[in-house]
């Protein structure tokens, strides 16, 4: 299968300090770098780059306007979201989602003009990922990340306002309204499964799971978890992360340590401020498997010297947890069920606005009044139970 060619890409020329984009070896350049103008231009050449290689596909593509198709603005808006989707130097999981989210849309529609793509061409996109097999709230998540791309291209003056208003216009897929396939809801791990995982498990990533049960927090503030990060000048114990989900909106996150989860941690705070408390280094299990388990060691048991980093990412300590289920031959379950757990205890126990409070489950415009009797609120529930 012949090799598909790579688009010329936008970027900055530092000599001349503007934008740039080099096509069959000649540089274009296309003003200040970011500007809506540049942008214009950058789609201009690129549709034309784009329309001389499709060849005789044009014949039987879509009726478009030469101006602007979908996939120049494809192209540009993802040159965009590299560069917006970034926390702390390193792409956010939202980069792979308008990868997957954009990519049906270019297959059905590459070379439409955004001019003539409205409400029905979107649905047509829908129906497509409806006959896929994928999950009505996926669907929903791509079809809002498209219309995200047309106010984008709109902000920047790229496209008509009434292009994108019109696409506002298609509601999400409601439950039980449509062919979509249904997921089923999020349940907390069952006690059972994750007593059975934990002895396929080393030290470290006990504790990880214990600290998470305890606290509710997500898989991402367990393992980025200093003890540079903690305030422990009071009886209840303050966790701010360097960085958490929601601090985009501005919103500050705390995540209240009780006195049993103290327990559970302290073993890991003999270290530099600034090192991580769960360093998949120190993952090697000392005591021997219980009686009645099999007799090979789990994964865990044999770290790999360059090869792991100085401290679990999200992904690395899911599949600590599947293969630790696996071995146990139980149902495979997450580390974000862990705070389903927690949640459900909550709202049993104190109601939904503790579930809410302690797990962060806030609005980004709450007042700072509000914000503060949260948290007091906060520490009184986590001194009793945390």
């Amino acid at each position: 299968m012949p090799r598909t060619e790579a688009p010329p890409s936008y970027r900055l020329h530092k000599a001349r300090n503007c934008a740039v984009v080099t096509i069959d070896g000649a540089n274009h350049y296309l003003g200040r770098y970011g500007s809506a103008e540049s942008y214009s231009q950058y789609l201009e050449l690129i549709s034309g780059w784009v329309t001389q290689r499709i060849g005789p596909q044009t014949q039987t593509a879509p009726k478009r306007d030469q101006s602007l198709i979908v996939s120049a603005l494809i192209l540009v808006y993802w040159q965009h979201a590299q560069e917006y989707y970034v926390k702390n130097g390193s792409p956010t999981d939202e980069q792979a989602g308008i990868q997957a989210a954009l990519r049906p849309l270019r297959n059905l529609y590459g070379h439409t003009s955004v001019h003539e793509f409205g409400p029905r061409e979107l649905k047509v996109v829908r129906e497509a990922l409806i006959d896929a097999g994928l999950s009505r709230r996926v669907i929903n998540q791509y079809i809002e990340r498209t219309k995200r791309m047309f106010r984008w291209a709109v902000e920047n003056q790229l496209v008509p306002a009434a292009t994108y208003h019109a696409l506002a216009e298609v509601a999400g897929l409601k439950q039980g309204r449509s062919r979509a396939r249904e997921l089923p809801p999020i349940q907390p791990v069952p006690e059972s499964d994750i007593t059975a995982a934990l002895p396929y498990l080393s030290a470290v990533l006990r504790a990880m799971i214990e600290f998470q049960r305890l606290t509710g927090c997500r898989p991402g503030e367990v393992c980025q978890l200093r003890p540079g990060d903690i305030d422990r000048s009071k009886a209840i114990w303050v966790y701010r992360p360097g960085s958490h989900k929601t601090e985009h909106h501005g919103s500050e996150r705390r995540i209240h340590i009780g006195p049993i989860a103290q327990a559970v941690l302290t073993p890991w705070l003999e270290r530099p401020d600034e090192a991580y408390c769960f360093n998949p280094k120190e993952s090697i299990r000392s005591e021997p498997l219980p009686p009645g388990i099999g007799g090979r060691v789990a994964p865990e048991s044999h770290p790999r010297p360059g090869r792991r980093g100085n401290h679990y990412t999200t992904h690395s300590y899911r599949r600590a947890i599947e293969r630790a289920c696996e071995r146990a031959e139980i149902p495979v379950w997450a580390p974000n069920r862990l705070r389903h757990n927690r949640a459900t205890e909550l709202r049993q126990r104190y109601g939904l606005e503790a579930a809410q409070t302690v797990l962060g489950h806030r609005k980004a415009d709450v007042t700072q009044i509000y914000a503060e009797r949260d948290f007091q609120f906060a520490e009184k529930v986590m001194s009793e139970i945390g």
